[in-house]
């Protein structure tokens, strides 16, 4: 390892829903980077999708354990965000799932297989969502401001992660060394 092979501590935040898994996987994917997590704490926070540091005590503890080196936001109206959340129903027998918007049934909220009706999960239905988003607004705030203070905050604009992405990929460029150079911009 040169002396040029640096560790680059990157944070990702986002509400539920604004692609922070996908960002996360072509990161991982296009750089010579590790998807690291500070323990299982923040193991469980990204399979569960709600994103560490959410509180501002959190991400000045993050801090003292890692100096963190860039915060990536993904910044998606709520809007984008409540249409992409509430589109997922499901078959409750089969665990088959349909998303209204990219793999819809041929009737609406019916199986195609069996004809028996579809079911919302509760995580999934509008008031749920929109007080999930509401409470991720609230109590991120802070961590973003802190961020902002620090100099580390990028954020990043937009309804769909394959345009954001471009974006990100140019500004980590200039941060990380590529794992595949002929790797492109493509998801």
């Amino acid at each position: 390892m040169g002396a040029s092979a640096r560790l680059l501590r990157a944070v990702i935040m986002g509400a539920p829903g604004s692609g922070k898994g996908t960002v996360s996987s072509r990161i991982t994917k296009h750089f010579a980077l590790k998807h690291l997590s500070s323990g299982d704490l923040l193991r469980d926070n990204m399979l569960r999708g709600t994103g560490f540091p959410r509180t501002l005590p959190q991400a000045e503890a993050l801090d003292r354990a890692y100096q963190v080196d860039t915060v990536i936001n993904l910044n998606v109206p709520f809007e984008v965000i409540k249409q992409r959340l509430t589109a997922r129903w499901i078959h409750p027998a089969s665990g088959r799932v349909y998303n209204i918007e990219f793999n819809p049934p041929k009737a609406v909220g019916i199986d195609d297989l069996t004809g028996e009706p579809l079911i919302q999960r509760d995580d999934d239905k509008p008031e749920t969502v929109v007080k999930r988003l509401k409470a991720y607004e609230v109590q991120t705030q802070p961590v973003l401001e802190y961020y902002q203070k620090k100099g580390v905050l990028e954020t990043f604009s937009g309804t769909e992660t394959d345009k954001i992405w471009p974006y990100v990929y140019a500004f980590l460029q200039t941060k990380v060394p590529q794992i595949n150079q002929k790797a492109s911009v493509t998801p």
